[in-house]
């Protein structure tokens, strides 16, 4: 086994825990939906989208077998996780300002036409308030807690990538 194929395949490895977490996290949420009643707001439904397109652009990403492929996913996945850091940057600023609304008369339409919305609408379907405070885990919001996560995707998944690939030039 050449080491390009070594290394690669730490890379597809790391694709696929990165995929597992984001829909551990996607389960999160609906346990704290169904069972704790914490409803969801249109900005925590489109934290759930960019998740579950991480998730499906980092598994997607793990069964390529080309360098150039894999670097294609990963980038989809960092683009994914930057858009999750601005819907979950503003979701923190509006529960600090809740006078500043996320607007759920203008989102939640358009967020529950979207088609997992009407697939799966128990776990895509808007019905709270993007100000609403619900109790901290570990002193932070959830809000807050998926900004870290999609924050250190962007940080992490590049870096572990060019790491990676050091050792190969």
């Amino acid at each position: 086994m050449s080491e390009e194929t070594i290394r690669l395949g730490r890379e597809r490895r790391y694709l696929v825990l990165l995929g597992i977490i984001c829909l551990a996290l996607i389960g999160g949420a609906l346990y704290m939906q169904i069972v704790l009643g914490e409803a969801p707001c249109p900005l925590c439904i489109l934290q759930r989208y960019a998740l579950l397109l991480i998730a499906l652009f980092a598994f997607i990403g793990a069964a390529m077998r080309t360098r150039r492929s894999i670097t294609v996913f990963e980038v989809l996945v960092v683009i994914c996780a930057i858009a999750g850091a601005g819907v979950a940057g503003h979701h923190v600023y509006t529960q600090f300002y809740p006078a500043v609304s996320c607007g759920i008369d203008v989102l939640q339409p358009i967020v529950d036409d979207l088609p997992l919305a009407k697939i799966f609408p128990l776990g895509f379907q808007v019905d709270g308030f993007c100000s609403t405070p619900y109790p901290p885990i570990l002193g932070l919001s959830l809000a807050q807690w998926a900004l870290v996560a999609f924050v250190l995707v962007v940080i992490l998944v590049p870096l572990l990538t060019s790491r990676n690939r050091k050792a190969l030039r």
